[in-house]
């Protein structure tokens, strides 16, 4: 989740160096924070496997506070309370009100299901910017068997209008599968009529439940088609459009915008910020619910514990996150590829299908031209 900001765009060109975020070469720019693993629902494709019960070991208000002042000491990155479920967590209006007093940007990713008015009120005034809720389905079949939990579509629409009326902005999630790949331009039109946002889009990466979906994971082709048309609705629905785990789509984007003789609009401090492809490692990482530092939530590979060092201590010197900012190391064609900066393949589903976070990404049809890495 990307929730708006209020800075301005940056306008650049079809480059493919055109990505160097500001005040420094890997900022820190989002913080997936699994607060919680405990989940209401039971999503078929979900990284975590959540189910409705207590987990052990997970991280106290107290060790909370403390990773929210380290990060806030040396960045101000948006900060996704996510989960599980994040309103199942008792203390999250706690956390979310401290994290908003140190200038951090708080935004959230509940399911929908358990977004009371009181909740979203209190969201508002805690500090919120932004939410993001899932719909995976046009209609409340296709939603609730995504879903696995009868009245989840229903729960979700109650908890999106709720946030309507309190005011709190809202952006709708989308994890295309072969299952709900037809109805995506109904999901985009849902979007539209519920007055969110922004439409984000995900690109499944086999992981947790999500490895039993391998079947159901869209092919190469199907993966180009879908960001192309994403691509063409820039200009057709009043939203904000993000592709998530598709790093091909900050390709497609210099591509067509060369060929249509336009500009990239590329808001970097935003937090809709449309920057580079794999922010993993780079300008994002994931603190699970027991303090492990990945680079995101479906590359699991184990960065450092903050019960053990610091935040910011991980994220300067991870031997992972420095492996993962030396582009020339990415091996096979994304290491050959013109576009190796604004996009850098899903470091995640490279590891699920080789076991080697920096083999090439296993669904790309781009051919490099066989430049060195660093741009056309």
């Amino acid at each position: 989740m990307n929730p708006q900001g209020s800075r301005p765009s940056a306008q650049t060109h079809g480059s493919s160096q055109d990505a160097s975020p500001p005040g420094g070469a890997f900022s820190l720019r989002l913080v997936a924070w699994e607060v919680t693993r405990t989940c209401n629902l039971s999503c078929i494709h979900c990284r975590a496997a959540a189910v409705d019960k207590p987990y052990e070991n997970e991280l106290t208000t107290e060790e909370c506070r403390r990773i929210l002042d380290d990060i806030a000491s040396f960045a101000k990155p948006i900060i996704i309370l996510t989960g599980g479920e994040p309103l199942l967590r008792p203390d999250i209006f706690e956390l979310a009100s401290y994290g908003n007093s140190l200038g951090l940007r708080m935004t959230m990713a509940p399911n929908g299901t358990l977004v009371t008015r009181e909740a979203a009120r209190k969201m508002v005034e805690v500090g919120i910017q932004r939410i993001s809720i899932s719909i995976d389905g046009a209609t409340a079949q296709s939603h609730d068997a995504f879903r696995r939990v009868p009245g989840a579509f229903e729960g979700a629409m109650r908890g999106i209008r709720n946030s309507r009326e309190a005011g709190l902005p809202f952006q709708i999630n989308t994890t295309i599968t072969a299952q709900n790949i037809h109805e995506l331009e109904s999901i985009q039109k849902l979007a539209v009529d519920l007055g969110a946002a922004a439409h984000h889009i995900f690109l499944l990466v086999p992981t947790g439940r999500g490895k039993n979906l391998e079947e159901q994971a869209i092919n190469a082709e199907q993966y180009e088609k879908t960001l192309h048309w994403f691509y063409e609705q820039r200009d057709q629905v009043p939203l904000q459009l993000k592709a998530t785990c598709a790093p091909h789509y900050y390709r497609i984007l210099r591509q067509r915008a060369r060929r249509d003789g336009r500009r990239v609009d590329m808001a970097t401090f935003g937090l809709d910020a449309m920057t580079r492809g794999c922010l993993g490692g780079t300008g994002f990482c994931f603190v699970s619910h027991v303090g492990q530092v990945q680079p995101c939530g479906y590359l699991e590979v184990d960065c450092g514990n903050v019960r053990e060092q610091s935040f910011r201590e991980i994220w300067e010197a991870s031997p992972v996150f420095l492996k993962l900012r030396d582009y020339k190391a990415l091996e096979g064609k994304c290491g050959r590829c013109e576009y190796v900066r604004v996009c850098g393949g899903c470091r995640a589903r490279a590891f699920e299908a080789t076991g080697n976070y920096m083999a090439e990404e296993p669904l790309c049809l781009y051919q490099p031209r066989g430049a060195s890495p660093g741009g056309p």
